[in-house]
């Protein structure tokens, strides 16, 4: 299938197109869309790309760590699961699959509101909002979504709508090696796919830390350019879950994904 050996050229690095746009890509918008801005459910959104993104994603909540949260990704029923990539009219859909740092992220947050009750949170390189939107279940007083892709802007929408949830705020560019603002919570999942992105994430991040007192979560399933990075001294494990057998399948065969806590000192697990 076209797609799923795509698929499994991201799952190897995802360094190619994507890594080079974290590092160099400056966030343009484009396809009307308002950067930064907090909008409303179905308002805003280009007819054209909702139509697209509808009929060529699945909405779909089971082979995932977390079925409470119902998203449209890109599934073996889905038309460019068998395309050739190069059709598919936009960016590469990595928002369209829901990966597995990701998924421990979420499920974490859903079974363990605390960590964000009351707090703000960033979600970086938020992809389909799985993470933001559990976030917003949980009872965060503030999210914020980012991604450089508008089109997984404009998905985050719908999946907003799908969970019966207001949109929350989205930006689409580049924020690394900017000030972010001030954020009790930074998480993350499966950004760790090459050395170079790796390097400037972890320089940022302790800038956070420091000038802010940020906390960082990352999820990552044991990838090797994430365990072999320096970064990885400094962290330790605060959960680890076992994948469905669905996500083992379209993931080369990982088996679990774990949640790392940034800051060695904290005692988030307890809460």
């Amino acid at each position: 299938m076209a797609f799923r050996g795509w698929k499994r050229l991201l799952l190897l690095g995802r360094q190619n197109a994507s890594a080079r746009a974290w590092r160099s890509r400056r966030g343009g918008p484009s396809l009307r869309w308002k950067r930064g801005c907090h909008w409303s459910a179905g308002k805003s959104l280009d007819p054209e790309v909702r139509a697209f993104l509808e009929e060529n994603t699945e909405v779909t909540s089971s082979g995932h760590l977390t079925p409470e949260i119902r998203l449209r990704l890109l599934t073996p029923r889905c038309r460019f699961w068998r395309e050739k990539p190069d059709l598919w009219p936009y960016g590469d859909p990595f928002w369209a699959i829901y990966w597995p740092g990701g998924q421990a992220l979420s499920r974490y947050i859903l079974d363990n509101p605390c960590v964000v009750k009351g707090r703000s949170v960033l979600d970086l390189g938020s992809g389909c909002g799985a993470t933001a939107i559990a976030a917003v279940m949980s009872g965060a007083s503030q999210v914020l979504a980012n991604d450089i892709d508008p089109i997984a802007g404009m998905a985050m929408i719908l999946n907003c709508e799908l969970n019966h949830l207001n949109p929350f705020p989205i930006t689409i560019k580049n924020i690394i090696n900017s000030d972010a603002g001030n954020w009790d919570l930074i998480v993350l999942g499966d950004m760790f796919y090459d050395e170079q992105l790796a390097d400037g994430l972890h320089h940022w991040l302790r800038k956070c830390i420091r000038i802010h007192q940020t906390e960082v979560l990352i999820g990552d399933p044991g990838r090797h350019q994430f365990l072999s990075h320096s970064i990885h001294n400094q962290l330790h494990k605060v959960i680890e879950y076992s994948l469905p057998e669905y996500t083992r399948r379209e993931n080369n065969g990982l088996t679990s994904s774990i949640v790392w806590s940034y800051q060695p000192s904290n005692s988030l697990e307890s809460c």
